[in-house]
């Protein structure tokens, strides 16, 4: 089967869809310039990623978490999404896609013209910080601005405690909210769209799984092979911002 086989295949499964539900991971952003964690040369093959409790116990950890932050922080910065992210924000629009479930913490889907409320975001999102403690948001720039000055890591100016971005650190708990909210999309489901995720960063990677229990047809679309492709009613090893936009020209 050729490509435009597959998108018009893919395109008719949206077509005949009523529910779809996006499930997005890295490989949707890096065409927009932002490098994955897992791929050779991604970010955890250069430096080992700092577990919760490590940020919560040690300053010192703080100060480093913070110190990688403002080193590497350009390219997620100044990414803009891309061909991919506007394809889906198109499909969320138009009604057929009824939630977008992120591992990205990037905020991309919310800039691509998606409305909060219709994006769970697993992982969090690392354009603000909060207070571990009373849950104060607090804005990067301003942490930043100190932390060039001090390099001190932030304190909640409200209670005075740990300041953290809002993202899920290694060995922090998945935030229940949003897990429950992607459970009850996927349930709900007819059509599930997997994009450029491995689908190996569990408990995330079993909403694939469940949608197909549950009977909705599954696709995967992600550049290199994953280990639910068996189980797909449809795989697609592309190009993900060319794919989506060749399904929203048919």
């Amino acid at each position: 089967m050729n490509a435009s086989e597959e998108i018009e295949i893919l395109t008719g499964m949206l077509n005949d869809a009523n529910r779809v539900v996006v499930f997005t991971g890295a490989g949707i952003s890096t065409e927009s310039g932002i490098p994955d964690f897992r791929s050779p040369g991604g970010i955890w093959t250069k430096m080992k990623p700092i577990d919760f409790s490590d940020f919560i116990s040690s300053e010192d950890v703080r100060r480093e978490s913070w110190s990688r932050r403002f080193s590497g922080e350009n390219k997620m910065a100044n990414a803009e999404p891309n061909a991919g992210h506007n394809a889906i924000a198109g499909w969320v629009t138009s009604g057929k896609v009824t939630a977008v479930i992120t591992q990205n913490v990037d905020n991309l889907h919310q800039r691509s013209g998606i409305p909060d409320s219709k994006v769970i975001e697993l992982h969090g999102n690392a354009t603000y910080a909060a207070c571990l403690d009373c849950g104060a948001r607090v804005e990067i720039a301003d942490i930043r601005k100190n932390f060039k000055l001090t390099e001190q890591p932030p304190a909640c100016d409200d209670c005075g405690g740990i300041v953290k971005s809002a993202t899920i650190s290694f060995g922090q708990p998945m935030p229940v909210r949003e897990m429950q909210l992607a459970e009850e999309q996927t349930r709900a489901c007819d059509l599930f769209l997997a994009i450029g995720s491995s689908l190996v960063v569990y408990p995330a990677a079993s909403f694939p799984v469940q949608a197909k229990q549950n009977g909705a047809r599954l696709v995967i679309i992600n550049r290199e092979p994953t280990d639910l492709d068996s189980c797909c009613d449809l795989v697609l090893n592309t190009e993900i911002g060319p794919t989506l936009s060749a399904v929203g020209e048919m």
